[in-house]
């Protein structure tokens, strides 16, 4: 292994995933893993072998079969992930995010690849279609000291076959809903009789995904369509009349409507938007049945934000926890634009759709991993912040005054390489007295890979 003497803070976060495999499979696995935080630019297992410096290994294979080959449960790690995350948050209740991410990849080996609507590349007056992999991932809401922000750490990423590629490969094609549930059951079947918090886009306001979270005692929280059907309440039934119940009462009004309404009860609040800005807003808020064609009327509790400036356009939300308050319900669904930061991180940083996997078990693992991956250098990195406090890196054009990321990525990286056998830190020895061929070899090394294309 290329790191023979890692610090207690790393080895405190990656040390419980070596349950997942055999101790030799354990050292190839790791030091892939690790070599991925120090790798830059692509992803692949060539790049990351040639930043470790292990380019002339004849064993390079061993590396692929972690990937494509081995017995291991990305499922079993996803919930260790998930238990040490939740370690962050102590007794708060755990906010998920869900959302769906394009990654855009093409090949002819590629089975379940589709074509779908590239949210970053489309606009309100033009829909962008784009081949790739449609992952749908959750993410835990974790708030460092160190951050103004929520942090979107992810732990569960699946992959949705397009529905050409189920059909041919016989297949029952799943929807991203479908897809969501099934994640849902999963996450109450590794941490049960916890209340989590669901929060999606616009996308998952889906009557059958709400059923289920509310037999699953998940709360969803969503945003509506303007033209949502509401109803009030049923009445209660007359005692002694036969007949089936009524199952929700008249027809309210819509929320496209509300808006140029008056006299409704406006209330005032103001709000932390994303960039830590605070921002007033009007809200009207109630408890209504939420129903629609195809599946039955639910209870919710809704809010109707909108920007007195104009400036926001009308946002409609749904919970189906209706003792959650409006503001808690606008706050949650601020912090949700955290995983689309993430999704945007993870491309910039760890090389998300530069991989070139092309078997089927190596590309469900690699995206996963790399998720993953975020949210293990949050770990090492809040714990290195914790024993020695790091500045955010600076420069003449941007004052940044918090630790972003890309902070958190430098610190691990820098104790990484000072764990690394280069620095010989087991023999404890200064740079003045590693012999000087070897420290030859290592400048060498380390000017060959600065002057490396990314």
């Amino acid at each position: 292994m290329i790191f023979p003497s890692l610090s207690a803070d790393i080895l405190a976060v990656i040390a419980p995933f070596s349950l997942l495999f055999s101790a030799s499979s354990w050292r190839t696995a790791s030091t892939l893993l690790l070599g991925a935080i120090l790798c830059r630019g692509k992803r692949t297992v060539a790049s990351i072998l040639r930043t470790l410096g292990l380019e002339k290994d004849t064993g390079f294979s061993k590396y692929h079969r972690i990937l494509n080959a081995l017995a291991w449960s990305p499922k079993k790690a996803s919930e260790i992930l998930l238990r040490m995350l939740l370690k962050l948050i102590g007794n708060e209740r755990p906010v998920i995010f869900i959302d769906e991410t394009l990654e855009r990849r093409k090949g002819k080996k590629i089975r379940d690849k589709g074509y779908y609507r590239d949210a970053v590349r489309s606009s309100k007056s033009q829909v962008v279609n784009t081949m790739g992999l449609k992952w749908i991932v959750m993410a835990l809401s974790v708030r460092f000291g160190f951050a103004k922000r929520q942090f979107a750490l992810p732990f569960f990423s699946v992959l949705q076959p397009s529905a050409k590629s189920a059909e041919a490969q016989g297949r029952r094609y799943k929807t991203a809903m479908d897809w969501s549930i099934q994640m849902m059951k999963q996450l109450v079947r590794w941490i049960p009789k916890v209340p989590f918090i669901l929060v999606g886009d616009g996308g998952f306001a889906c009557g059958r995904l709400a059923l289920a979270c509310f037999k699953l005692n998940i709360s969803l929280v969503s945003r509506l369509k303007m033209n949502a059907q509401l109803y009030a309440l049923p009445d209660p039934a007359p005692r002694g009349k036969r007949g089936r119940k009524r199952i929700k009462g008249s027809r309210l009004t819509s929320f496209k409507d509300m808006v140029t309404m008056k006299g409704l009860g406006w209330q005032e609040a103001e709000i932390v938007c994303y960039s830590g800005q605070k921002k007033k807003v009007r809200f009207l808020t109630n408890t209504s049945m939420w129903g629609g064609d195809g599946f039955s009327p639910l209870a919710i509790r809704w809010v109707l934000m909108v920007d007195p400036t104009g400036e926001l356009d009308p946002l409609p939300l749904m919970s189906t926890d209706v003792n959650l308050t409006a503001i808690q319900m606008i706050g949650l669904y601020v912090d949700r634009w955290n995983i689309e930061v993430t999704f945007e991180e993870v491309r910039e940083h760890l090389g998300v759709e530069t991989q070139r996997q092309w078997s089927d078990k190596a590309i469900s693992r690699t995206t996963p991993i790399l998720m993953g991956l975020y949210s293990i250098v949050c770990l090492i990195g809040r714990r290195l912040y914790e024993a020695t406090p790091f500045m955010p890196e600076k420069t003449a054009w941007y004052d940044k005054q918090v630790v972003s990321f890309s902070d958190l990525l430098k610190a691990v990286r820098i104790a990484l390489w000072k764990d690394s056998s280069f620095l010989r830190k087991e023999r404890k020895e200064a740079y003045r007295e590693i012999p000087l061929d070897a420290r030859d070899d290592w400048q060498a090394w380390l000017v060959e890979m600065l002057a490396k294309a990314a």
